[in-house]
């Protein structure tokens, strides 16, 4: 009986050995190693300051506008170049300067209205102070209207863009944000009505700036971008050289950082407190004519004012129709100055 107690103890003794070094084992090849992995260090994520809610509470500054004293005089007005300094990162110093071209009345009335311009996209290496702006703008000051049109950053005689496409992209509506609180260096505003034209690509500009200041800048759009980021920008891809590898591989890169809605206008519609004019021509090849009617719905659908004027057959510029947008565009600005 002896003998067979010392086998039992000495068997029950192996097996529990074996089961120690077993749980030992398992425990310290994978819960101990989990229990003191490393933390990964988070990325930086310098572009969260541009995030439309971000902008809503930023304290953008007004900047340095400093008109060229010598340009072109025509019989209603002057044209003029501009330098403006201001600082496009919202969070920290940073100036830069972009140049753009203003518009003086000169019937000899003292104060005017003012009209900030926004373009739409056109290639640097092709663009020129004024181009995208300048017929509208002549047409607006020649009836009475100072219109002030920002080149933005890294085009014609301004200050390079930011190394990051996406910033870049994002310090437009900080130029435009910043440029409203400098319209009071103008000497002859007449301190009270500033509106906005934009077209194309400048229509989402606006769009997004009417959401940040929430403020009342009655509004015009030529055939607006008004789809969501970031398709507003993959739908024109295939416009590239290299067929839009590139962005798209910067589109993937900004995308495992940041959340996309919180950079996109149309998540914000109802943040607007302006009145709308939105104009679009039906054979326009570059913002198909469905984008502005679906927009025009979304915003009549959250109670916004807005009217839409529709050209069969126009372009992305509402050529043949031109001249009707532009003097409907005119008698609205007007509606709204003599409100």
């Amino acid at each position: 009986m002896g003998k067979f107690v010392k086998t039992g103890v000495i068997l029950g003794l192996l097996i529990f050995a074996f089961s120690l070094g077993w749980l030992l084992n398992g425990f310290s090849g994978s819960e101990l190693t989990t229990s003191f992995k490393a933390t990964p260090t988070p990325k930086p994520r310098p572009l969260k300051e541009y995030t439309i809610s971000k902008l809503s509470e930023a304290n953008v500054q007004p900047g340095e506008l400093q008109i060229d004293a010598n340009g072109e005089d025509n019989k209603d007005y002057s044209s003029r170049s501009f330098k403006f300094k201001f600082d496009p990162n919202p969070s920290k110093k940073d100036e830069k300067t972009t140049s753009g071209q203003i518009n003086l009345p000169n019937d000899g009335i003292a104060n005017y209205p003012v009209v900030i311009m926004l373009r739409g996209y056109v290639d640097p290496e092709l663009y020129s102070t004024g181009v995208g702006t300048k017929n509208a703008a002549s047409y607006f000051a020649s009836q009475g209207m100072i219109t002030v049109a920002p080149d933005f950053l890294g085009y014609a005689d301004s200050d390079k863009e930011a190394d990051d496409i996406f910033e870049t992209r994002f310090q437009t509506y900080v130029t435009v944000l910043s440029l409203l609180q400098s319209v009071n260096q103008i000497p002859a505003w007449d301190k009270k009505h500033i509106s906005i034209w934009a077209h194309s690509n400048g229509g989402q500009i606006a769009l997004t700036v009417l959401e940040i200041t929430g403020s009342n800048y009655p509004t015009v759009l030529w055939a607006p971008v008004s789809k969501p980021f970031p398709y507003s920008i993959l739908y024109y891809t295939d416009e590239p050289v290299d067929g839009g590898k590139y962005l798209r591989q910067k589109l993937s890169e900004f995308e495992e950082l940041y959340d996309t809605d919180q950079y996109s206008f149309t998540k914000y519609l109802d943040k607007i407190n302006a009145p709308l004019s939105v104009h679009q021509g039906t054979s326009d090849d570059a913002v198909p004519y469905i984008w502005s009617d679906n927009l025009v719905e979304t915003l009549e659908s959250l109670g916004k004012e807005v009217e839409y004027h529709t050209y069969p057959g126009a372009n992305h510029n509402l050529n043949p129709a031109w001249n009707a947008a532009v003097e409907s565009s005119l008698q609205f600005f007007k509606k709204h100055i003599n409100n």
